[in-house]
């Protein structure tokens, strides 16, 4: 029987384990992954990405991410600094581990995994919010000719067939692909709405660190500030994009409302024919694994307060604003994963 099992060993998990490796308690606490090695939710996004949070705001507690700071990492350089990070603290560390199912007990939590069942007091769901890439239905109407892929498949220009590439979605990925593609074939770019761009940096200095000296990284889900911020939703970081359009070399269009055959036609009635889809249309979370009332609500969303939920020794860990903006990344994770290990702590 363990103290604590963590399912997620991403930076979420991660954090959460070097917290509780700093306990005075000693806590028997494992940390489970499906995949084969740390990091490699990093090392499968497309080849170019670039984090728009620079070093001095991409690290987690305990051991600060090398080169300057000022500067912004590679996806890589993120998936060698988490596997570094679970060596160094020598966390433990069950890889290869599928959990199928977890199911409430008298006093403890049975996790059914491909390699048998773990019996832990406690629990930290650390799997974050994407997990089943979201293609819409309308896809399903186009013609077998055009080359479909989902943002979190592609990794370069050499997996798509010869012609123009149309790319659904107008979030920071597929922005960033947009750019890169623009450089050797025709770029089509469908939004729902108008794009907001925030500059990468203003005065020499990275926005998140004004956003850090203004107090907007500390701003929570619940404060005014917080609630706008939401609202709103992310931003386009840096002005590639912009300048790309400005320049027709990538092609902005509205939303898109459906695919008959090869032509795709958007919600302002333009149509165009394409040869490839690039689906940056983001992710749907999948928590059916779950089976203990109560935890999820009618849409299969978790019901918390901070991470915490009803069911005591049950928390999940690395979700968007599950306090405030950094909660889901490498910049934020660390501090609400302190605030969960002294809550943890005092119920082992």
């Amino acid at each position: 029987m363990l103290d604590v099992v963590i399912i997620g060993a991403g930076q979420a998990g991660l954090a959460m384990g070097y917290w509780l490796s700093k306990s005075q308690k000693q806590n028997k606490f494992l940390i489970v992954d499906k995949r084969a090695r740390v990091g490699e939710v990093w090392r499968e996004r497309y080849d170019s990405l670039v984090l728009f949070t620079p070093r001095a705001y991409s690290s987690l507690p305990g051991l600060a991410l090398k080169g300057n700071g000022h500067e912004f990492p590679t996806k890589d350089e993120i998936a060698n600094y988490l596997e570094n990070y679970a060596k160094h603290f020598s966390l433990p560390l069950q890889l290869e581990t599928d959990v199928n199912k977890i199911k409430e007990e008298e006093g403890f939590y049975s996790i059914y995994t491909n390699k048998g069942t773990i019996l832990s007091k406690q629990v930290v769901v650390a799997s974050g919010p994407f997990h089943t890439p979201f293609i819409p239905t309308i896809s399903k109407n186009s013609s077998s000719d055009i080359y479909h892929i989902h943002s979190s498949e592609y990794k370069n220009s050499n997996q798509l067939q010869p012609g123009n590439v149309l790319i659904v979605g107008g979030g920071n990925s597929g922005a960033q692909i947009a750019a890169e593609l623009s450089e050797t074939r025709e770029v089509h770019l469908s939004v729902g709405q108008k794009i907001r761009y925030f500059p990468l940096t203003i005065f020499g200095k990275s926005s998140f660190w004004w956003f850090d000296k203004v107090g907007i990284l500390k701003a929570t889900n619940q404060s005014v500030v917080g609630k706008r911020i939401q609202k709103l939703g992310d931003p386009i970081f840096g002005f590639d994009l912009k300048h790309l359009v400005e320049e027709r070399k990538v092609h902005l269009h509205a939303r898109t409302i459906t695919i008959t055959d090869k032509k795709v036609e958007f919600e302002n009635n333009q149509k165009l024919e394409v040869q490839n889809i690039i689906w940056a249309t983001g992710f749907k979370a999948d928590y059916s694994w779950i089976q203990i009332e109560g935890i999820l609500n009618e849409n299969g969303q978790p019901i918390h307060t901070r991470g915490i939920t009803n069911k005591k020794g049950f928390y999940f860990l690395g979700l968007p604003w599950l306090h405030k903006r950094g909660s889901s990344l490498l910049l934020g994770v660390g501090n609400d994963a302190e605030f969960l290990f002294k809550v943890i702590d005092k119920e082992c």
